[in-house]
């Protein structure tokens, strides 16, 4: 199922860059939000090409099954931690989300160590779409670039991803132990 012998290959190259833009974009986004919006858009935008050319491509492999949603975590996790530092976010709502990120991912190594592969599922899809509007929206709210307050439809979808998180979460243990048994 994996080709093993492609560890490193482009799909691979392209989840370490969304984890290379990470530092980059944390020291930006507090002073300069749009450029941060830009790089983590970017970031963001890599998670859909890596996937893409790694299923066209026929070149999956273990470690990028393991990664990819790894860094997408760590670039999520960072915008959070960043938004509480700022207070624009409530530490507790960062804290639901990174739990339930970690609980996730550690889920996921154990299954992946007993050759069960648990996949995205929409619910977590969902999540990370919902994840990445809402820190742009917020990132653009805090450029004030445009006479719209933008803040309270970023928090909203936070809210939003954090519920989906937290019931997505529940659905990949389940699964797991479904596998398992």
């Amino acid at each position: 199922m994996y080709p093993e012998n492609l560890l490193i290959n482009l799909p691979t190259v392209i989840t370490f860059s969304r984890i290379l833009l990470i530092p980059i974009f944390v020291s930006v986004a507090y002073t300069k939000p749009l450029i941060g919006a830009f790089i983590f858009a970017v970031a963001s935008l890599t998670d859909v090409l890596d996937g893409y050319i790694a299923r066209r491509a026929k070149q999956v492999t273990k470690l990028g099954v393991l990664l990819d949603p790894v860094a997408d975590k760590l670039l999520v996790i960072s915008a959070l931690i960043v938004f509480v530092d700022m207070e624009v976010i409530p530490a507790w709502i960062a804290i639901v989300i990174i739990a339930r990120e970690f609980l996730v991912t550690g889920l996921r190594i154990v299954a992946l160590s007993k050759d069960i592969v648990i996949p995205a599922e929409s619910g977590g899809k969902i999540k990370m779409a919902a994840q990445i509007s809402s820190v742009l929206i917020i990132l653009i709210d805090k450029a004030y670039i445009i006479n719209i307050d933008l803040y309270s439809t970023g928090i909203t979808l936070l809210w939003f991803a954090m519920l989906i998180g937290v019931i997505s979460g529940f659905q990949y243990f389940i699964m797991f132990w479904r596998r398992l048994l």
